[in-house]
């Protein structure tokens, strides 16, 4: 009768130590793999057009309607005196235009309108829109995603006007621009479709501090 092979505690621990590493170091990897491919993708979506002095850019793959929008604040900014009612209500609409069409984002990161909020809020804005609209937007960094997501078909103003806006606890803004829209889908699939924006002046920018429904 053959013996049984006993293996020791020692041994099964050993081992399990040494797959655990494996495990870990091959996760990094794989890791660092698909943030690789997912930069590259990133890269691959080209910016088309930028306005100077203001730091607006226009990506490719946005849609007809936001590059119209686009078109039209590139006018308002290069007039020799600047419309700010005009330019506080385009800047509304692109923001809400790319963050709420969600079909032409590469993945949950990839939120839209980060460039016309306030500097000082941004990362609490993207983290915040990471855990909440963006949640659930699957990847199409392949370009294979199925999955169903919303896309602005309009953006309009209903009302704008000024109003004294403190913000950064000791910033205080005069004449900053409280304005209200509505948002129209392709398809209604149950997306936001009323907000009120809160723009303040930094430096020749008006940037967004606040969105409210």
């Amino acid at each position: 009768m053959a013996k049984k092979t006993r293996v020791s505690k020692k041994k099964i621990m050993r081992f399990a130590l040494i797959f655990g590493i494996i495990v870990i170091i091959g996760g990094y990897f794989v890791s660092k793999q698909l943030r690789g491919k997912e930069e590259k993708v990133k890269q691959v979506v080209k910016i088309e057009e930028k306005i100077e002095g203001y730091n607006y850019e226009l990506a490719e793959n946005e849609t007809e309607y936001y590059k119209g929008l686009f078109k039209n604040l590139k006018s308002v900014l290069s007039a020799d005196e600047v419309d700010e009612e005009k330019y506080a209500s385009l800047v509304s609409q692109m923001f809400l235009a790319d963050f709420f069409n969600l079909d032409n984002k590469l993945n949950k990161n990839d939120v839209g309108g980060v460039q016309f909020v306030h500097e000082n809020f941004r990362d609490d804005f993207s983290k915040l829109a990471k855990e909440s609209v963006y949640r659930y937007v699957e990847s199409d960094l392949y370009k294979e995603r199925k999955q169903e997501l919303p896309v602005v078909k309009e953006v309009s103003v209903l009302n704008v006007e000024t109003l004294e806006w403190t913000y950064l606890e000791t910033q205080v803004d005069k004449e900053a621009y409280q304005i209200d829209l509505k948002i129209t889908y392709e398809e209604d699939m149950g997306y936001q479709e009323d907000a009120t924006l809160v723009l303040v002046h930094n430096d020749d920018r008006l940037d967004i501090i606040k969105m409210s429904k």
